[in-house]
């Protein structure tokens, strides 16, 4: 399934509002960034009710959204710290609904990430793990305090970043 501008918008709402039907399938995963005009959702995404997975699926469409947003040739390749951030906040808010909806769901590292955000520090964890040198960020991301909360709250910690589905060129 292609994924422009506006149908990224439509997924998402159809996200929301429709529950999925079926218990099955992986994670699809991808490191790093593909080459791509086009974000693909995975098919999985469709029928598989996994609270962890529709999670991401909030991610990757809130993600993929922003990128299209900014445009250029290659929107795979579009990085910021608002984009991250945004979509960070969306996997929360879906993780959260979706906790709340399936009792008893649990997953250490967006439990983790709660524990983050409810600290306030998800802007300066999506800049420590996730930032680049050409981001622009805002002056009050408290990178120090963050640090001393991190050697406390997070040993061993393991950032991770889920896309469901791809990037490609549109072929139409």
């Amino acid at each position: 399934m292609a994924v422009t501008y506006a149908g990224a918008m439509r997924i998402l709402l159809l996200v929301a509002c429709i529950p999925a039907i079926a218990l099955a399938g992986q994670i699809f995963t991808r490191d790093g960034v593909t080459d791509g005009d086009t974000f693909y959702l995975a098919p999985h995404a469709h029928v598989d009710d996994d609270p962890v997975l529709q999670s991401w699926v909030a991610y990757s469409l809130s993600r993929s959204t922003c990128q299209l947003e900014m445009g250029g040739e290659n929107p795979a390749r579009n990085s910021s710290y608002g984009c991250e951030l945004t979509a960070r906040r969306h996997l929360l808010e879906a993780w959260d609904a979706q906790r709340d909806e399936h009792a008893g769901a649990s997953d250490e590292y967006l439990d983790t990430l709660l524990r983050v955000r409810d600290a306030g520090f998800l802007d300066e964890y999506t800049v420590r793990y996730f930032g680049r040198k050409h981001w622009q960020v805002p002056a009050e991301v408290d990178l120090p305090a963050f640090k001393r909360w991190r050697k406390q709250h997070l040993k061993g910690h393991r950032p991770q970043s889920r896309l469901i589905g791809s990037w490609n060129y549109r072929t139409d």
